[in-house]
């Protein structure tokens, strides 16, 4: 029992990390119709200015928290109004190609300034153990659950509860419909770029003191973050939120009592999914 709780739990946390990388491509998707291949970079991004930071420039893990996606979001900002808004209306896989482009192009650039070995992350706060009663688990990763979880909701309510949101979730459902009410959905679309990829950077910084920092980290995530996507619905918020933490249940209960199977359970639900609702749990047949 100590043992499947702990993976139980283990499980929510590597959850909390999908549904965060998830959401932001949901996002992306609603409002752009935009493949974002590059959010596994972003992540990557993330965690190296993480490290960069509190190695190079001295500060702490708090203003990494706080400054890495915000200079994340402005990059995006500038990516969406240089590259992305020429492909608008195209075929979806141009913008494919091109997010898959800026990836391989992150991740060279990356691998020629840090190598490809991984490097420690020794600023996270939190260090040891915290004892949860049945079973003891890393401080620092009750942490990151306990800010990946109420950041989902967060997300949720503002698109789901505010005046913004509701704008966000018409013009991405109904844009013609949308602009007949005098709404530019126009002016919307690089702030929401920017914040799929500001969600992006702050699951890279959560990840930094827990996991193996390389230029490879985000290619190696990004695969079942698509697949949370597309088992929750593409563009559907709440689908992101509730595939991600119940892929990372899966996969962690996998390791504990099928490990050779945990990875590939991810895609055999995924293909059981999209035989019974080819739109995903949450997502609408007009999107599939």
């Amino acid at each position: 029992m100590t043992g499947f709780l702990q993976q139980a739990f283990n499980g929510l946390v590597s959850g909390g990390f999908y549904a965060l990388l998830a959401l932001g491509l949901a996002v992306i998707f609603g409002m752009l119709r935009v493949i974002n291949f590059a959010h596994g970079a972003v992540y990557t991004l993330g965690a190296f200015g993480a490290v960069w930071l509190t190695g190079s420039v001295g500060l702490g893990f708090w203003w990494a928290l706080l400054l890495v996606p915000i200079a994340l979001a402005v990059v995006g900002i500038v990516v969406e109004r240089l590259l992305i808004r020429r492909i608008a209306g195209l075929d979806p896989l141009y913008g494919f190609l091109l997010t898959f482009g800026i990836a391989l192009v992150c991740q060279d650039l990356l691998r020629a300034q840090y190598g490809s070995e991984s490097r420690p992350y020794s600023g996270g706060p939190f260090p040891g153990s915290l004892d949860l009663g049945l079973f003891t688990f890393p401080a620092y990763q009750v942490f990151a659950l306990a800010v990946s979880a109420p950041a989902c909701c967060a997300v949720w309510l503002l698109l789901a509860r505010t005046k913004i949101g509701t704008i966000v979730r018409a013009a991405t459902e109904r844009p013609e419909l949308t602009r007949s009410f005098g709404i530019d959905t126009g002016r919307w679309v690089t702030p929401v770029f920017g914040f799929g990829v500001a969600l992006a950077g702050f699951a890279g910084v959560l990840a930094a003191p827990m996991r193996a920092v390389n230029s490879q980290m985000g290619a190696d995530l990004i695969i079942t973050v698509f697949a949370v996507v597309v088992i929750g619905g593409l563009g559907s918020v709440p689908g992101a939120v509730a595939a991600g933490f119940a892929i990372g249940m899966l996969q962690a209960l996998g390791n504990l009592y099928l490990p050779a199977l945990s990875q590939t359970s991810v895609f055999l639900l995924m293909a059981v999914v999209l035989l019974v609702r080819p739109a995903g749990l949450f997502g609408k047949e007009g999107l599939a």
